[in-house]
């Protein structure tokens, strides 16, 4: 489907059409803090859930089945990504308030994408990422607000803020090859490999003391790269049902993250260093698809389950509150249906009438997904700034909903 863009461009050659997937997420769950002497406080998504929900949105066209014949093996593409969002609030007198109490990084990926079919078993990508904010997305730039402990002339116990934001670009590669067709020429094995490169951002923005600017602010961050190997195997791959199976490696180069220093309009610099180390996640996948069902006919149904092992990327000195870290597991669940052109709504209308004019879908589908972010206790000790060090606990909650129309 179009997510192919984000998770293996070169997979777009596998479309046909135009096709068109959106959709946003409900992020939710809390982080427990208890302190050495047993002082406690919870951390949340700035309420409930995240607001505005993180979203997505693809677009892909295979050029060959629009009348060209030079670029047949051609697909092109855009997409937009959430890839690093965060979000969390503190209680703004908890026991690490000098640590932080807001933290926010709503960063969105423009990715501009093509795929090329080389050969039959062989596909090929190349996209852009292109790194930004806009204030239709949370805050729209990176932000950081705690209680000052005091020093550069500003009185201990005010509230200040530092934001900053900038727009930087990035690039992926990625490859899809076939090993193994069935008679029916569908694939059998799959494998993919995709690199994503880094990106550095040098955000611009200001101090905020109790509200008012006080000083121009500068900081880097730097993206890791991304690099992903992945397999999937199909035991069951008929006219009538689908049954495939899929193991993916993500190495995330987390070590470019070596400081976020604060340099000030006055030339002075808020250190802050953070060292992290690169991790790896490992995933596992099954999906189960019915194509021809008595009871739903011109209906396809599918049956989803995963499951993640991830790596924390944050040393004890330098962890922060701000960004849930500790080593997670996620299981996850979900449900897509694709209602096909002949295909109807309760026996009422048929899907393949459900556009504008001329431009009729040839099928609409939606999929959900629930997830759960089962992270493990962690307790930090020998943090740079004292009052952070304690024990979290964990838990997220994630759950995705995606309109698709294929035309």
């Amino acid at each position: 489907d179009p997510s192919a863009l984000h998770y293996n461009p070169a997979g777009m050659t596998q479309l046909r059409g135009l096709q068109f997937m959106g959709g946003g997420m409900i992020s939710g769950g809390s982080t427990d803090f208890t302190s050495p002497t047993g002082v406690t406080a919870r951390g949340d998504r700035n309420g409930t859930v995240a607001w505005p929900p993180p979203t997505h949105a693809y677009l892909t066209v295979n050029l060959k089945d629009y009348g060209s014949t030079l670029l047949s093996n051609l697909a092109v593409g855009i997409g937009l990504t959430v890839p690093f969002g965060s979000l969390t609030r503190w209680p703004s007198e908890g026991p690490f308030n000098t640590a932080t109490t807001f933290s926010a990084l709503p960063l969105l990926d423009i990715k501009p994408t093509v795929a090329y079919k080389v050969t039959e078993n062989v596909s090929l990508g190349l996209g852009a990422d292109i790194y930004t904010f806009s204030g239709l997305a949370g805050e729209g730039h990176v932000e950081r607000q705690s209680v000052w402990p005091g020093g550069l002339g500003i009185p201990g116990g005010s509230r200040v803020q530092v934001y900053g934001k900038d727009t930087a670009a990035g690039f992926n590669v990625s490859l899809l090859y076939t090993a193994v067709r069935n008679a029916d020429e569908k694939p059998l094995v799959n494998i993919g490999i995709v690199y994503r490169s880094q990106a550095t951002l040098h955000l611009t923005g200001a101090l905020l003391v109790n509200g008012a600017n006080v000083s121009d602010a500068e900081a880097t961050l730097v993206l890791p790269q991304v690099i992903s190997g992945a397999i999937a195997i199909w035991p069951v791959r008929t006219g009538e049902r689908e049954w495939k199976l899929e193991m993916d490696v993500d190495y995330v180069g987390w070590k470019s993250v070596r400081n976020l220093d604060v340099m000030l309009g006055s030339g002075a610099t808020i250190t802050q260093p953070q060292n992290w180390r690169s991790t790896y996640a490992l995933m596992f996948g099954t999906e189960y698809k019915w194509l021809a069902l008595e009871s739903l006919p011109h209906w396809i149904v599918a049956l989803r389950a995963g499951y993640t092992n991830q790596q924390n990327q944050m040393p004890d000195f330098s962890y922060d509150p701000g960004i849930p870290s500790a080593d997670l597991h996620i299981v996850g669940g979900g449900l897509g249906l694709l209602c096909q052109g002949q295909g109807s709504f309760f026996g009422l209308l048929r899907c393949g009438d459900l556009g504008f004019g001329s431009l009729l879908p040839k099928g609409i589908g939606i999929d959900l997904s629930l997830q759960a972010g089962l992270y493990h206790d962690r307790t930090v000790s020998g943090n740079r700034n004292p009052t952070v060090d304690g024990t979290y606990k964990t838990t997220l909650y994630n759950g995705s909903v995606s309109v698709r129309v294929v035309y």
